[in-house]
């Protein structure tokens, strides 16, 4: 049977995401693998690895909110906004309270402007920011808006503070903290950082990809079906599957009731997107709209099942 699923790896500091998912190569070979959401090598926490066809999906993962639990130290700036560059200590900065610090919070709630770290993957004019600023360019990616859902402190013992961060796609954490120092008068660097979820998957489930063997990838591999959990779904009848698996339209019909994603209901405006599953209740394809009444794959995988 061909691979074809999602891992839950918590990544270990230290470790790069390519080396998580170069671990999982070597044992998956011939199938592919592709990781859904970089973390940098301080931190750690859920990485999500898309397997065989299912590495199709990353898009849909790397969408997912995510959660962070991440630790700053005030009073303190760096050229990367984290300790992994020579930490400045600022000149007698000031020492706001808990009640500071959660009046400030709500600024950074929603739909906001944030501008990416110079240390960063973010790329400007066709070459990754890091790249431009260690060559001893000044870097200065330009803001764009991220949403943050809700921010929580968990513990404040100054210069240390620990955050609950729960955010959309695209968010640079560190960059958070340091606007939050400098809308509180002073600087600071991430310390530490672990992505506690991405979506439904969380780090209390995930495995350590350290003496990965196949027998563990076997045992742990989910269903590719929870990269897409949010979309509506139809089972296809036998003679549906023949027509979707050689890239014919079929005709469109709701999903039941019971086929419907937990977080939508089924009204009677046509998705957008569609996962159709097979008979046997594994995810086949993903359908999108082809004219009146019809739909025809976006994505096939006729090859997974």
């Amino acid at each position: 049977m061909a691979m074809f699923g999602i891992l839950n790896f918590d990544k270990p500091p230290g470790w790069t995401s390519r080396d998580v998912v170069n671990r999982v190569q070597r044992l998956v070979r011939p199938a592919k693998a592709g990781h859904a959401g970089t973390l940098d090598p301080l931190a750690t926490g859920v990485l999500v690895v898309c397997v065989g066809p299912a590495t199709r999906l990353v898009e849909y993962v790397q969408q997912m909110p995510k959660r962070y639990r991440a630790t700053f130290r005030l009073g303190c700036t760096s050229p990367s906004d984290d300790t992994e560059l020579e930490v400045t200590h600022l000149d007698a900065p000031p020492v706001p309270t808990r009640d500071v610090i959660e009046h400030a919070l709500p600024m950074f709630v929603g739909d906001i402007q944030q501008r990416p770290p110079a240390y960063s993957a973010i790329k400007i004019e066709g070459k990754k920011a890091y790249q431009r600023a260690r060559a001893g360019e000044k870097v200065e990616p330009a803001s764009r808006q991220v949403t943050i859902h809700e921010i929580q402190i968990l513990d404040y013992t100054y210069p240390e503070l620990t955050l609950d961060i729960h955010c959309g796609s695209g968010t640079y954490v560190r960059s958070l903290g340091r606007d939050l120092a400098e809308s509180l008068g002073t600087g600071a660097v991430m310390t530490a950082l672990v992505r506690t979820s991405i979506g439904e998957f969380q780090v209390t489930e995930s495995i350590s990809p350290k003496d990965l063997t196949l027998e563990q990838i076997d045992r742990h591999l989910q269903p590719a079906l929870l990269a897409v959990a949010p979309l509506p779904r139809i089972t296809l009848t036998p003679a549906e599957a023949i027509e979707i698996g050689h890239g014919r339209f079929i005709t469109a019909r709701p999903p039941r009731s019971d086929e419907c994603a937990a977080e939508l209901s089924c009204g009677t405006t046509p998705p957008e997107e569609t996962a159709a599953l097979d008979p046997t209740g594994k995810l086949f394809a993903l359908l999108h709209p082809r004219g009146e009444g019809r739909w025809g794959p976006r994505i096939v995988f006729r090859n997974s099942n």
